[in-house]
């Protein structure tokens, strides 16, 4: 079915470049991205010797969360189909996957969550082709200590920031006859692998996928700041 050159590709090491994380509860995730999982198949397989269809897309859930935004989640089905070169043979994989919309609209909610239900369940479905699309990410082992030292700096970046925002918060608090909200209500923002850090009157959003989740942020009630080209709030907004 693959060839000697396929398969060598197939075996190697992941490169530790395309792996991100995201914090989801205390456990830190590793993934990698959608348009990375489809490049590598164009790389691997050939651009015409593979597609993918969505078997199925379907609205799970609709609520309207405490900062009045539309939150949304799809599931979806999505099969992957490998050709060989002579498309000879013909090798079919499956997998569901989910995805959340958080939005003021409802139709940006539907939009992002059915996006990134069909991206889920793409790399789910793909997977199984083997580590260069992410296969050992989803071992949990994997998860708390992934890739040595890439992953404990990630999560020592990742940990830090928060620490130092939930400090600086309480800090701030105790001076302010409003209190400020609790580093909870950005719960959304850091499962997507971002922080929220103080930054002297402004709370600042970071990280390297804050511009792909824009519209979550925006949505979170912070604004682009054109000139320091980053997303900040604020702190009277917060009180």
């Amino acid at each position: 079915m693959f060839n000697n050159k396929q398969l060598q590709i197939l075996n190697s090491e992941l490169d530790s470049s395309r792996i991100k994380t995201r914090e989801k509860g205390n456990i830190s995730l590793s993934y990698i991205e959608g348009h990375s999982a489809i490049e590598t198949a164009n790389n691997v397989f050939g651009f015409g010797n593979w597609d993918y269809a969505i078997s199925k897309l379907e609205q799970v859930s609709q609520e309207v969360n405490q900062n009045q935004n539309n939150v949304v989640c799809y599931k979806a089905v999505v099969q992957v189909l490998v050709h060989s070169e002579n498309h000879s043979q013909d090798v079919s994989r499956e997998d569901v996957g989910f995805g959340t919309g958080v939005a003021k609209t409802l139709a940006d909610a539907h939009e992002g969550a059915a996006k990134e239900a069909v991206t889920d369940a793409l790399k789910r479905a793909m997977r199984s082709f083997g580590n260069q699309f992410g296969n050992s990410l989803y071992s949990k082992d994997k998860n708390h200590s992934n890739n040595g030292n890439y992953q404990n700096q990630q999560n020592y970046s990742q940990q830090s920031a928060n620490n130092n925002y939930q400090q600086q918060q309480y800090n701030q608090s105790s001076q302010q006859q409003a209190p400020y909200k609790h580093a909870q209500d950005f719960s959304q923002l850091i499962n997507l692998g971002l922080a929220v850090i103080q930054q002297g009157e402004n709370l600042i959003v970071v990280g390297d996928n804050a511009f792909a989740n824009k519209d979550v942020i925006k949505a979170h009630g912070f604004r682009w700041d054109t000139n320091n080209r980053q997303w900040y709030m604020n702190l009277r907004q917060v009180a």
